[in-house]
């Protein structure tokens, strides 16, 4: 009997499990235990026992009940984290492959540049945040009231005459009120692109030279060669680029940070692995629409 030979698509998808399978293990060994916990958690009363350890007490859907009817500001922390995680996640993306495309042309003192422009990277560990906090703290308390009004007024006045300005002139209110979120935000979003921006490196210095001889060969601008090769080759980084963005910005999100004081200021277990599965499963929502959306529209070159 000829034995079956395997297909490609067979080979290349047993490539693919043998790749996630050190993830898949550690998934299974580490985290699956503390999700099924977690989820057991908000469904129960926690109560620290005199002796060690912990009690629970079934009380059902209570816990979900509470924090979306009775707690005082978790539906408003939620709505936030996830308005800020829509508008920052395509803002870190784009600029991400702006910067890229710039830092991957050939100039003298590149690695100098890319390398600053990984520093917030660096400068996001939590030994140099607490540096910067106690920095601020320290500089906060030599700034005088008078000084952080004029200020706060400045800024307040310049950007309602610039928003409404541009409302002068026809563009949509929504429009305007997403670009003025980004706004005051650019601080934020150039201090969080760069992992994503050396991930777009390495995926356009992986576009064959030829396709580009080709497009200039054919007489095409530059904006048609970014539409017609340099996008459609980086589409799959792009879904790498989201889930990481996605990932990281509810990590530092408010809603994490209530749900760690809810569980260790408040000594309220139950609640907190509730808000935690709840964000938990709102986000790994918005992963799934998104990186549907992306996918189907996605290229993969071989």
């Amino acid at each position: 009997m000829k034995k079956k030979k395997m297909s490609l698509m067979a080979k290349r998808s047993i490539t693919g499990y043998i790749f996630i399978m050190p993830w898949l293990v550690g998934f299974i060994v580490f985290y699956l235990r503390s999700l099924i916990m977690t989820a057991n958690f908000s469904l129960s009363e926690i109560s620290v026992a005199v002796g060690g350890g912990y009690n629970t007490k079934f009380v059902g859907l209570q816990n979900y009940l509470f924090a979306f009817r009775a707690h005082g500001s978790f539906k408003q922390v939620l709505t936030t984290s996830v308005g800020n995680m829509l508008i920052d996640v395509p803002l870190i993306t784009f600029f991400s492959l702006l910067m890229a495309m710039l830092l991957n042309k050939k100039f003298k003192g590149r690695t100098l540049v890319r390398a600053i422009f990984f520093l917030p990277v660096i400068m996001n560990s939590g030994a140099i945040t607490a540096a910067i906090e106690m920095s601020r703290q320290m500089l906060a308390g030599g700034l005088s009231a008078s000084s952080a009004e004029i200020a706060s007024a400045s800024s307040g006045v310049g950007m309602a005459y610039y928003v409404q300005m541009f409302g002068n002139l026809g563009i949509p209110r929504n429009i305007l009120e997403y670009i003025v979120a980004a706004v005051e935000r650019i601080n934020d979003i150039i201090s969080a692109s760069g992992v994503q921006i050396i991930i777009f490196i390495a995926a356009l210095q992986s576009i064959p030279g030829s396709m580009y001889e080709v497009a200039k060969i054919e007489g095409a601008t530059a904006y048609e060669t970014f539409w017609k090769v340099t996008f459609p080759m980086v589409m799959p980084h792009i879904i790498t680029n989201v889930v990481y963005t996605v990932v990281d910005n509810f990590a530092e999100s408010e809603i994490v940070e209530m749900a760690y004081d809810t569980a260790f200021n408040d000594i309220n277990y139950g609640l907190s692995s509730a808000m935690s599965l709840v964000s938990t499963a709102i986000v790994c929502a918005i992963l799934v629409l998104v990186c549907g959306f992306i996918q189907k529209r996605t290229f993969y070159y071989n």
